[in-house]
């Protein structure tokens, strides 16, 4: 992927629009699904950012509509806490070097994610699930739709 773009402040960075493209694949079965939508990092009256994200996950030729919310709550130096919408640990974050790996176990699986960071605009996840009854790798990529700190520039389909 070459060169990780570092972030200082995890919550500052994600603040804002993105649209979210997510490969779906599972290894075992050879069956593979695509997530498209976007997603919305608001802040949160009590401190961090409320993540929502909402679209369309297509499995097996079929569509349906598929959302999720977490909770990015402020760590030390810059870092996030991310939680479940329900407040339970998810995982930590810390992009301070543009690239952070987590753990979480779920059950009698293990999700492993990896996050990087491509520019100011761009970074990608990948989850890496493993369980019994699981073999899947999970690759979403990040654009950034607006920037919270850039003027808007009106474009001629604007009215």
């Amino acid at each position: 992927m070459g060169e990780f773009w570092p972030v200082p402040d995890v919550l500052a960075y994600l603040a804002g629009h993105w649209s979210v493209v997510r490969s779906v694949r599972d290894l075992a079965s050879g069956a593979e699904g695509e997530f498209t939508g976007s997603t919305s990092f608001h802040a949160l009256e009590t401190g961090g950012l409320l993540h929502h994200e909402s679209g369309t996950f297509v499995w097996q030729g079929v569509a349906r509509p598929a959302e999720r919310t977490l909770r990015f709550l402020p760590g030390p130096g810059g870092t996030a806490d991310v939680r479940f919408a329900d407040g339970r640990p998810f995982h930590d974050l810390d992009l301070s070097s543009g690239r952070h790996a987590a753990d979480h176990p779920c059950a009698a699986d293990l999700y492993r994610g990896e996050f990087t960071v491509r520019d100011a605009d761009h970074w990608r996840t990948v989850w890496r699930v493993r369980g019994p009854a699981k073999d899947l790798v999970l690759r979403t990529d990040y654009a950034r739709e607006d920037r919270p700190d850039a003027p808007r520039t009106r474009t001629p389909t604007d009215s």
